[in-house]
Order: structure tokens, then C-alpha cells, then sequence
């Protein structure tokens, strides 16, 4: 059965991704590509930093191209590269492509909202908040994958590729909805449910599930036969908002050593404190198996 979304419901989406970090990025844009409901404006590759890779920005642009190859959808999305690396203060913006991208689609006359998810550092939302303030009167709700557990804060990864740019869009007038650490961390799947729901579903799907498996197998402190989809999250709360338990809470800035400063200043934003994972897995499998089965002929 094929079903149509008219265009005046589909969410706005663009989708921020340090692809080449780890091994659930894939997984998270590929569910974005494959969702009816969401009208894709484009695709920004970001950085992870310097410790993994020199080239993190080039790294996540070679993944995200080579995603939509395997799906046979090279040239159908828009891919813009973002900043290359962190802004160096919370008054310097990294000028890029793909902040001018998110600048272009925030300030289109539509009265849809624009959804911005991102899977990694916030740098290519504070840069272009920062070349154009005016974006912070339109419609945009800011997804982030980012930050520790509520109350306290402390190390995480995301926040730590561009901790100024993470203070830039707490202390602005953005909606945001943060999906902190202790909530993405609940996206476990196993090796074997993977296998049977992902591998399958062509040349994508054997390649999601080959490069998870050999990312763990390449450090012992990894899982051996599991994995957390971190950046999964930010897709479902696009297709359902209240896909977990949310609240408003004033909005926090952080300190040199990512630890929450709660001054009580600043706009509320929705933090999560639950996700329903099983929503969002079975989803993708359902959405991933049916695009490999209504266009395997023409991808393989």
C-alpha cells in the first residue's frame, strides 16, 4: 500500500550531521531520507572536531554522499558543508554553506515550522544565528543530540566539538528541544535484530550494519554485540513530538567544563527525559524495508 502526505503537512527538516564520527549517524539519516512526511531541504555535513580526524568536515561530507549513493539517490537532496571547525568565541561565527543554507530556508515566507535536527556540535546553528539575527523571530525548532544529564551537566561529546556554540543558542530566543545524554544512551539494538531487520533491505542496509559491527570490533572497550542509535532520537521527536517525556525548563548555559549553570534567565526549552525507542526502530526498519522493496530494481 503507498499512501500521500500532503506538501501542507510535511515538516520542514534540514538535518546537521558529523557523519563520520561513529556508526549511528547513518542510521539517523538514513530514517530522515526515507520519511514521507518530511520535506528534506538539505543535508549539512559537520565537523567532530580534531581529536578523531584532521579532516572531520571532509570525513562527514565523503559519508553522507556515499549514503545517499548506496540508496540511489545521489543529486536528489541538497548536501552543504558546514563549518570546519569550532566557532573560537560566542561572537564569531564560521561562516559556510551550511549555515547559509539554514539561513535561506529560516527566512522563506512559509507557514510551516523549520525543524534544524542536529546530531553533533550546534556551530552551524550559532554561525548563522550570528549572521542573521532576524532568524530568531522565525519558526525554527532546534533538535539537538547534546549535553549531559539534567541537573548537573558534565562532559559530553557532542557539546565538547563547540561549547560556545552551544551557550550562543541556549541564551537565544530559539525553541530548542535537547535530547541529553542519559536519553539517547536508551537507543540500544542488537546485532541480531539488526540482522534481521536491516542487513537484508540492500546494499544500505548491509552497509549500516557492516561498518556498526566493525566499529565496535576495532576497540575492546566497545560493545560486542550491540549498539546505541544516539542521533535516532532527533528523527522521531520531528515525526512525533511527543515520542517521550518531555518539559519546559529554563534554558541553562554551560561552563568551561560543560556542566549546566542554571541562572533562570533565559527562555524556557523542551529537555526530554525519555524516548520511546521501539517507535522510532521499528519505524525505521518498516520505512527501510519498504524502500528497498518498491525500488530494489532500480537501485541494485
Amino acid at each position: 500500500m503507498k499512501f500521500m502526505i500532503p506538501e501542507e503537512k510535511k515538516a520542514r527538516v534540514i538535518i546537521n550531521t558529523d557523519a563520520k564520527n561513529e556508526v549511528d549517524d547513518q542510521f539517523a539519516i538514513v530514517h530522515a531520507v526515507l520519511s514521507s512526511s518530511f520535506d528534506l531541504h538539505g543535508i549539512i555535513p559537520a565537523h567532530f572536531g580534531d581529536q578523531k580526524s584532521k579532516t572531520s568536515l571532509q570525513d562527514s561530507y565523503d559519508e553522507t554522499m556515499l549514503l545517499l549513493n548506496l540508496m540511489g539517490l545521489k543529486g536528489k537532496f541538497r548536501v552543504e558543508n558546514g563549518a570546519a571547525t569550532a566557532m573560537p568565541d560566542e561572537v564569531t561565527p564560521i561562516d559556510s554553506p551550511g549555515a547559509r543554507l539554514i539561513i535561506e530556508e529560516a527566512m522563506k515566507e512559509d507557514s510551516r515550522p523549520l525543524h534544524i535536527a542536529f546530531y553533533g556540535p550546534l556551530t552551524d546553528m550559532a554561525s548563522a544565528l550570528l549572521i542573521e539575527p532576524r532568524i530568531a523571530e522565525k519558526n525554527i525548532k532546534v533538535i539537538w543530540i547534546g549535553g549531559r544529564d539534567w541537573p548537573s551537566g558534565g562532559r559530553e561529546y557532542n557539546l565538547s566539538n563547540d561549547i560556545h556554540s552551544a551557550n550562543v543558542i541556549f541564551k537565544s530566543n530559539l525553541e530548542v528541544w535537547q535530547i541529553p545524554r542519559n536519553v539517547y544512551r536508551t537507543m540500544s539494538v542488537g546485532y541480531a535484530e539488526l540482522i534481521e531487520k536491516v542487513y537484508p533491505h540492500g546494499e544500505i542496509g548491509k552497509y549500516l550494519v557492516e561498518q556498526l559491527i566493525k566499529f565496535n570490533n576495532q576497540s575492546v572497550s566497545r560493545p560486542s554485540e550491540y549498539r546505541l542509535l544516539g542521533d535516532s532520537p532527533a528523527v522521531g521527536v520531528i515525526l512525533y513530538a511527543d515520542c517521550g517525556n518531555w518539559s519546559w525548563k529554563p534554558a541553562p548555559v554551560f561552563d568551561e567544563n560543560m556542566r549546566y549553570v542554571h541562572s533562570g534567565k533565559y527562555r524556557p526549552i523542551k529537555v526530554y527525559v525519555s524516548i520511546d525507542s521501539r517507535f522510532i526502530l521499528e519505524d525505521l526498519f518498516a520505512k527501510l524495508a519498504q524502500f528497498c522493496r518498491n525500488y530494489g530494481d532500480e537501485i541494485n
